[in-house]
C-alpha cells in the first residue's frame, strides 16, 4: 500500500469507495442486506505519517489483545488476529447478524526507512496503535545556507 496524503475535496476518494464496494458484492463480501454470510472482517485503519514516525491505528472491537499479532519485515508492517463469535442462547428467533467475526490481517507499505528495533504497539479499549520511527536518513532536515 502506498500512503497518499489524504484530500478531503477529492471525488476520486468516493469513487473508489463505490468501485470496492461493487467488487465486494460481487465476490460475496458486501453486507448489503444485513446477510454477512462470506463477509471478511477487515478492521478500519488510520494512517499518519509524521516528520518522526509512521502511526497506524486500527479499531478492533471485540478482539482480545491476546488474538491480535504485529510483525515488520523490511518496510511492510502486518497485523493480524481473530474475532471470535461468541455463542450466545437465543430464546427467540434472531432476525439479523451483521457483526462479522473470524480471522483478519492487513498490511502497509511504508515509503520510508524505519527502525525495527524502536517500534512500539499498545492495545488500549479495542484499538490498536503501533508507531513505527522512521530512521535518521529519512528524516527532512533544514540546511543552513551560507554566505558566499
Amino acid at each position: 500500500m502506498t500512503l497518499t496524503r489524504w484530500n478531503s475535496s477529492s471525488r476520486a476518494v468516493g469513487i473508489q469507495d463505490e468501485v470496492n464496494r461493487l467488487f465486494d458484492d460481487f465476490f460475496g463480501r458486501g453486507t448489503a442486506r444485513g446477510d454477512v454470510r462470506g463477509a471478511v472482517f477487515a478492521p478500519p485503519v488510520d494512517v499518519e505519517e509524521t516528520p518522526e514516525e509512521y502511526v497506524i491505528r486500527a479499531d478492533l472491537p471485540g478482539v482480545e489483545q491476546k488474538d491480535v499479532k504485529v510483525s515488520l519485515m523490511g518496510d511492510v508492517l502486518t497485523f493480524r488476529g481473530q474475532r471470535i463469535r461468541q455463542e450466545n442462547k437465543h430464546s427467540g428467533n434472531l432476525h439479523r447478524t451483521e457483526r462479522v467475526h473470524g480471522t483478519f490481517e492487513r498490511t502497509f507499505t511504508l515509503e520510508s526507512p524505519v527502525r525495527s528495533d524502536a517500534v512500539k504497539a499498545t492495545y488500549r479499549d479495542g484499538v490498536l496503535e503501533v508507531r513505527v520511527p522512521k530512521a535518521e536518513e529519512a528524516k527532512v532536515r533544514d540546511i543552513a545556507i551560507q554566505a558566499g
